[in-house]
């Protein structure tokens, strides 16, 4: 027996008892305050324009009564107060729809919808709680009076209606069935959609690989994903007075959900048990998507032709196929046993026994005002496929840490290995430097010292030079062979310090030669290209033409000027001499300028001759 009806055979118990013993008349009095269950009246349908009345006796199922026509029917429910009550009223009415008009007395109390408007909104997925005022109440006779417009295969009619004393109706009878309907339908849409976007979440992140070398998602994790969005949606239409769709595109929406939570779990089932990799059992596949197309196919001829029997025959076909399948994997789960297998049989066996019952009574009863139990035993099943997501996840993490520790373990030997052949080549470098650094001081010593010397072995053996021009020749063999000596630490870019080495080296030789050299060096920026090759090669340049002031310009002043031109460093050597014919200027500097990428521009006339030399 309900709960309510339990309360009211209590009561009317203690009232017997009451007037059998004797109890004060305020007691019996108070009776007409109790709670009144409205079930008998009289009910005027109006089916495809025509009218009938007829007595009633509630619950009233629409779709039973009228075949799942749509139309309008208006419910008469007399009752009788021994006196007016003293507190506030209400009315609950557990369902009712699809829109509808309530009235007591002729006053109109609430409306609910637009009656004018069929396949809009469905006020029949949440209990109704209407106020009465306490003026409308009278001493003796009293009439309910609701008003309602039916669509097809929605679920319309008028359970049995509740009217008392507000605090009772309310809260011992409407806010517990709100619970249960409408709050429950938040609660478990909630759910699903945490339960499907974990397992989306985990999806689209545990990447494995294939054999053959390609990526690869575990299906598990998407099949629970499509069950919890599906069943996400198809609860969450219970708290949509007003779906975003027609009723029958909307009916057909939540049909096919129903259909595809039922085939993604057993989707689920066919991956966990191990069929997948089965070639012979690849069939089953077909099956289970027939289970949504023909949903689908069902709910609209339905629909559309208002014979809600379309429906109900495809569901009992879909029963019996889901029947066998979760007898198979019951089978399986037995002759090869595991907790995730035995969890999902579990709660596959409930989910299986729920949905006969709710198409038995919700399908084929005259009983109006039941609400599903699938949707409660959903839980069950959603729970047990998360815990089997999360275990899943969990040994994929643990064997992800491995293969993580293993890589890390080869990443780390093959960086040992890397190291030690990095010191060899590092080691290697070195040698191969300083032998280039030998090969370049002999290369130097013999283009410049050796040079020199060479000259002067001829000059001797000529014996025509004088001893002054010996003295300059060795001299320049000294000079250079310093210079290259100087060049071995000199930084690489650095032409301030290689013109520093350069004035030290050569100062005292100009002063010698009655040559005054004027200073008119500023800070300037290093030249990132010159490498100590190219740092070299400068000094040479520089060498070279100092050399040519000492021994062919006749000049008494000597000036090196250096300083920034915008992001250009210009380096010039001017002296005060003879002067040649620029047109024809050294070879040598001309090569080295080249060498180094230097610009190099020679101006020479009588008392002016400078050597400019540019880097961009």
């Amino acid at each position: 027996m309900r709960p309510r009806r339990v309360s009211l055979l209590l009561l009317w118990l203690v009232m017997l008892l009451a007037s059998l013993v004797g109890l004060p008349a305020m007691s019996v009095a108070h009776a007409s305050e109790a709670p009144i269950e409205l079930r008998h009246g009289t009910v005027t349908t109006t089916v495809d324009g025509v009218a009938r009345t007829a007595p009633v006796d509630l619950s009233y199922h629409w779709d039973r009564e009228q075949h799942g026509r749509s139309g309008f029917a208006s419910f008469d429910l007399p009752f009788h107060l021994d006196a007016a009550p003293e507190t506030p009223w209400g009315i609950f009415i557990p369902r009712v729809g699809n829109v509808f008009e309530v009235q007591l007395n002729d006053a109109l109390l609430q409306v609910y919808g637009d009656l004018g408007r069929g396949n809009d909104a469905d006020y029949a997925k949440a209990p109704i709680y209407v106020a009465v005022p306490g003026r409308l109440l009278k001493q003796g006779d009293n009439r309910l009076q609701i008003r309602l417009r039916a669509d097809t295969a929605r679920r319309a009619g008028l359970s049995r209606v509740v009217i008392g004393p507000a605090a009772p109706v309310r809260t011992e009878l409407f806010e517990s069935a709100y619970t249960w309907r409408f709050t429950g339908s938040v609660l478990l849409t909630a759910f699903s959609l945490v339960v499907g976007g974990v397992a989306l979440g985990l999806w689209l992140t545990q990447v494995g690989v294939q054999g053959a070398g390609g990526p690869q998602r575990d299906g598990i994790y998407l099949w629970v994903a499509l069950a919890e969005f599906c069943w996400a949606v198809r609860v969450g239409d219970g708290v949509l007075a007003e779906p975003p769709l027609p009723w029958g595109a909307w009916g057909v929406l939540m049909a096919t959900c129903y259909a595809g939570w039922t085939a993604s779990a057993m989707m689920f089932c066919f991956h966990l048990s191990g069929w997948a990799r089965n070639p012979r059992l690849q069939w089953l596949r077909w099956p289970l998507a027939a289970v949504v197309v023909g949903t689908a196919a069902a709910s609209t001829l339905a629909l559309q032709r208002e014979q809600p029997l379309w429906l109900t025959g495809w569901l009992a076909v879909e029963i019996v196929f889901v029947a066998g399948f979760v007898g198979a994997f019951f089978v399986a789960t037995v002759r090869r046993p595991s907790t995730e297998q035995w969890l999902v049989a579990g709660a596959a066996l409930v989910s299986l026994a729920f949905g006969v019952r709710d198409w038995l009574v919700i399908r084929l009863s005259d009983a109006y005002g039941e609400t599903t139990w699938v949707r409660y035993s959903s839980v069950f099943f959603g729970v047990a496929l998360l815990l089997i997501v999360l275990r899943r996840f969990r040994a994929a993490t643990v064997q992800s840490r491995g293969w993580v520790t293993a890589l890390a373990d080869r990443v780390a030997q093959r960086e040992r290995e890397l190291a030690a052949t990095y010191a060899e080549l590092e080691a290697a470098a070195r040698d191969q430097a300083r032998t280039h650094e030998r090969e370049r001081i002999l290369r130097d010593m013999h283009d410049g010292v050796g040079s020199h010397i060479s000259s002067a072995i001829r000059q001797l053996q000529s014996g025509q030079t004088s001893s002054g021009d010996l003295l300059r020749t060795l001299r320049d063999s000294l000079d250079q062979l310093k210079l290259s000596i100087d060049s071995i630490h000199l930084p690489p870019g650095d032409v301030g310090a290689l013109l520093a080495a350069a004035r030290y080296r050569l100062e005292p030789r100009l002063a010698a030669a009655g040559i005054a050299l004027e200073w008119a060096v500023e800070e300037v920026t290093p030249v990132a290209r010159l490498d100590a090759q190219a740092m070299r090669q400068l000094q040479f340049l520089l060498f070279e033409a100092i050399s040519n002031v000492l021994q062919h310009a006749q000049a008494s002043v000597l000036r090196m000027e250096a300083d920034m031109r915008g992001g250009t460093l210009l380096l010039r050597v001017i002296d005060n001499g003879k002067g040649f014919d620029a047109t024809r200027a050294p070879r040598a500097l001309a090569e080295r300028a080249g060498a180094i990428g230097a610009g190099l521009v020679v101006e020479s006339r009588p008392g002016r001759t400078v050597v400019q030399l540019s880097f961009d």
